[in-house]
């Protein structure tokens, strides 16, 4: 099963350099093969889209529906729960029984979820909506890839494809930001969830007709007890957390579903040290660079997703920004952060994966730190530019070098388990950041006050996160220079 590794919710994620999207001698896509591109890229587009595209509307669709600042979390984490939760097990069912007839079925689920998101009646049917628009996306990330590298074979082909892909994941986070603003501004909050079932309108009656049906020859047995604890673990661990905040930890639901949560993913991993084909693979996570490095994969994505989260907020309600100006500031954020990517494996070519992963996670930390300077006068707005757009290219750094801290080194045989953990953190990340720390913004009395405390935390975490990751590492990593392997074994430079 080949899972991407690059897809991201909180910023851009991997845009690869320029000389990836020239084709070499030799490589020229026919027309067809440029079908099946646009056809699974769009797919992919779409999914960017729908991470970003809504964060600028919060406040408005919160004062629309009905919805509380506390509960206007739910918008983002009810999307990003079953998308993280389902991503293993629906890419291990296309492996059994079919890639794209998954897929297919994945777009219609997500195309219909979004009509039901944009028409949406009360608070219930909105996130209705977005949880399954979730489960379409966990459906359509695995599969979408796995078509997309068992279309185009190994070598040039498949890395201009894989090249194109990962521009476009970026291009659409920031098209999201800039897009979600102007639609607001000039429709309504409803006109965002519409383009997301407009593009699923236009990709699936073309899907059937160009993708090829592909499935593992060696049919693997699907997990259902690794799938049913680990889902229904991070489920109950996220309701309990959110709902503490919420009202404090001393209500009998609160207890419940945390205990619960804890059990099952107690649960989880003593399925997965006894099952022949795990979701996780347990053994590999021994590995000093998988565990180290997922754990900076998990903070880089939890906390930037936060301070996205909080900042919209604040824009919009401290300093009164409209939606559309509120884009502005994630657009510039988003045109910095592909710059980013253009230049981070020139970065890790010179000093390896791991120091630009420290470094990358340093970087962001205390660009967050420097948020904490915000006040309610406009001239702030300069300041969550800058921070923030800074903090976001650090963050692309560190999206890149953990990716590749946790694949070099791990036999072909074994990349498969090692991109599905990469692409987990990465949907697990999205998942808790908010919920965890965007809740003290929210049920703070004074928004502001939530804000300093929410991004002062942030900050911590990721600089504790670089010293650990520094030290779980530990100084044997690659010299300055022979970082060009690791990013040449990903197609980075």
């Amino acid at each position: 099963m080949a899972i991407d590794t690059t897809e991201t919710t909180s910023a851009p994620v991997l845009t690869p350099p320029a000389d990836v999207l020239q084709p070499p001698p030799g490589t020229r896509l026919s027309t067809r093969d440029k079908l099946v591109l646009f056809v699974l890229c769009a797919a992919q587009f779409m999914v960017a889209l729908d991470f970003s595209v809504l964060n600028v509307a919060l406040p408005v669709l919160g004062r629309d529906l009905g919805m509380s600042q506390s509960a206007l979390q739910w918008a983002v984490t009810a999307f990003a729960l079953p998308s993280g939760g389902f991503l293993l097990l629906f890419g291990r069912i296309g492996d059994l029984y079919g890639r794209r007839r998954l897929f297919l079925t994945g777009l219609a689920l997500f195309g219909a979820a979004s009509l039901l998101a944009t028409f949406a009646w009360d608070p219930a049917s909105f996130l209705a909506g977005r949880a399954l628009q979730g489960l379409g996306a966990a459906a359509i990330v695995p599969t979408g890839m796995s078509l997309l590298t068992t279309t185009f074979p190994e070598g040039p082909a498949r890395d201009r494809a894989l090249g194109i892909s990962g521009t476009l994941l970026s291009l659409g986070f920031t098209v999201g930001m800039v897009a979600g603003g102007v639609l607001t501004d000039a429709l309504s909050w409803r006109s965002t969830m519409g383009l997301l079932s407009v593009f699923a309108l236009i990709v699936l009656p073309l899907a059937p007709g160009l993708l090829p049906e592909s499935r593992t020859p060696d049919r693997p047995r699907l997990d259902i007890p690794g799938a049913v604890t680990v889902t229904g673990g991070l489920l109950a661990l996220i309701y309990s957390l959110s709902t503490a905040a919420e009202r404090g930890f001393g209500g009998a639901d609160v207890i419940a579903t945390l205990v619960a949560g804890v059990f099952l993913l107690a649960a989880f991993v003593f399925v997965e040290s006894r099952a022949h084909a795990p979701l996780v693979s347990l053994p590999m996570l021994r590995r000093r660079t998988v565990a180290w490095g997922n754990l900076g994969g998990l903070i880089t994505f939890s906390m930037m997703s936060t301070v996205v989260f909080v900042l919209t907020l604040y824009l919009q309600e401290t300093l009164d920004l409209s939606a559309f100006e509120t884009g502005l500031v994630f657009g510039v954020q988003g045109l910095l952060s592909a710059v980013a990517g253009v230049y981070a494996p020139k970065v890790i070519g010179r000093f390896g994966a791991r120091r630009t992963l420290v470094g990358s996670l340093a970087g962001q930390g205390l660009f967050v730190a420097a948020l904490v300077g915000l006040n309610a006068h406009t001239w702030s707005v300069w300041l969550a530019t800058a921070a923030v757009s800074l903090a976001s290219m650090c963050h692309l750094g560190a999206i890149i070098s953990y990716g590749l801290t946790v694949t070099s080194g791990v036999p072909d045989e074994e990349q498969g388990l090692a991109t599905g953990l990469v692409t987990s953190t990465q949907q697990v990340g999205l998942t808790i950041g908010i919920p965890l720390l965007g809740v003290l913004a929210t049920t703070s009395d004074d928004l502001l006050s939530g804000v300093h405390t929410v991004l002062a935390l942030d900050a911590a975490i990721v600089l504790a996160a670089a010293v650990l990751v520094a030290v779980g590492l530990g100084r044997r990593g690659p010299k300055a220079g022979s970082g060009s392997v690791e990013a040449e074994a990903l197609g980075l430079r």
